[in-house]
């Protein structure tokens, strides 16, 4: 077999990419030389570089292309041939895949701290999505994968992240976005880490694109702090809320009476379920640098477990009966202050009787509400006079 039997030359030069990993692949020559004029065939999405004992000869685009000394000069040059020179030649040919990888992704390895006004030193963790493809083939041969035989993605992927985190965390860091409203800034915050990561890795002759924020986690507490707040903003008033829910927990106290149930029962629940939501509203409270709101009455006069003598205070001055405040007791417990109108409708649903134990300020002691003048008529009928005092 002579020197020059064109079957131990290359006369077509090609890569057909098994699978979109492969971002460089060196053509594999199998000890064989290139003959001058044979045929690169470079397709859609890729580039050929040629390279000559360690220079670039030449970038090929996507076409089919011959190579010979006349339209690859800096060959001639580097082996001293003249142009035209007809024997084969040994070169190494590199494909670069230029097309979008689309399936890098990124996320924090550790949680980062920031400063929130909210809730103080947060601890916050993000992941999401980017895409890069090369732009300039020579420098990515040179800044990023050398002279590999295969470079993948998973390499790149390697070579890039850490850039990537680094930009996320100062990007986040200098927006100083309030933890409240990090889900609604996940755009601006990619936008702004693809800007800078594209000045960076121009270095590389790399192109990114969507650059995506999915998820920024923060810890469980402040989780929980923020549905805390969220459940403060849909209640409103705590006072009235706490006072609905104790009269809830009441139960029916009239029916309880007449069916035989437990009243203690009923009113030991309320009691509890009381004390339940007074010491949530303090927590809250004292987390959340909130006040009580001001339609709580203020300045009440407590009602005293059982007054007696006369030395009771007299009644409010102009006051209608339905802005004066009652007091409910049952077995020693009292509840309120409620108006004149909550018991009207505490009344229609049967949870307090005309046994129910009433007091307000003016009153001397506390009464059954089925006696006292202004409670009597809410069951429909008058107030049952007192008995006549004794003859002096």
């Amino acid at each position: 077999m002579g020197f020059f039997d064109r079957n131990i030359f290359i006369d077509i030069i090609e890569w057909l990419p098994e699978n979109d990993d492969l971002i460089v692949y060196k053509y594999d020559r199998h000890d064989n030389e290139i003959k001058n004029g044979a045929q690169l065939i470079v397709r859609e999405s890729q580039v050929a570089v040629i390279i000559e004992q360690g220079q670039f000869a030449d970038v090929f685009y996507p076409g089919t292309h011959t190579l010979s000394t006349e339209n690859i000069p800096l060959l001639s040059d580097l082996r001293g041939w003249k142009h035209g020179f007809d024997s084969p030649f040994v070169t190494e040919v590199y494909y670069i895949n230029t097309k979008f990888i689309t399936d890098l992704g990124w996320g924090t390895p550790n949680e980062i701290m920031l400063r929130d006004a909210d809730f103080g030193i947060v601890r916050i963790s993000a992941y999401g999505s980017y895409h890069v493809k090369v732009n300039d083939p020579v420098t990515f041969l040179k800044e990023v994968s050398g002279v590999e035989d295969a470079f993948t993605t998973e390499m790149l992927d390697e070579k890039l992240m850490p850039f990537v985190l680094s930009n996320f965390t100062d990007t986040l860091g200098e927006a100083k976005v309030p933890a409240l409203d990090l889900a609604m800034k996940y755009k601006e915050i990619g936008d702004e880490c693809e800007v800078l990561l594209q000045t960076k890795f121009d270095q590389f002759g790399i192109e990114i694109a969507n650059f995506i924020v999915e998820n920024i986690s923060l810890p469980e507490s402040v989780q929980e702090a923020i549905d805390q707040r969220a459940s403060m903003g849909a209640i409103g008033n705590m006072n009235t809320y706490q006072q609905y829910q104790m009269g809830n927990a009441m139960g029916n106290v009239g029916e309880g009476n007449s069916e035989g149930g437990s009243v203690n029962s009923t009113i030991n629940d309320a009691m509890q379920m009381g004390m339940n939501m007074g010491m949530a509203s303090n927590m809250i409270n004292q987390m959340m640098g909130m006040q009580r709101n001001a339609q709580a009455p203020q300045n009440q006069q407590a009602p005293p477990p059982v007054p007696s003598g006369p030395g009771a205070p007299p009644p409010v001055p102009g006051a209608a009966p339905s802005q004066l405040s009652f007091h409910i007791s049952s077995n020693g417990s009292q509840y309120g202050p409620y108006t004149l109108d909550q018991l009207k409708q505490y009344v229609a649903e049967g949870r307090v009787n005309k046994d129910t134990m009433v007091w307000r300020e003016g009153m001397p002691a506390w009464a059954p509400m089925g006696t006292h003048t202004e409670t009597a008529s809410l069951f429909g009928g008058m107030a049952t006079p007192p008995p006549p005092p004794p003859p002096m």
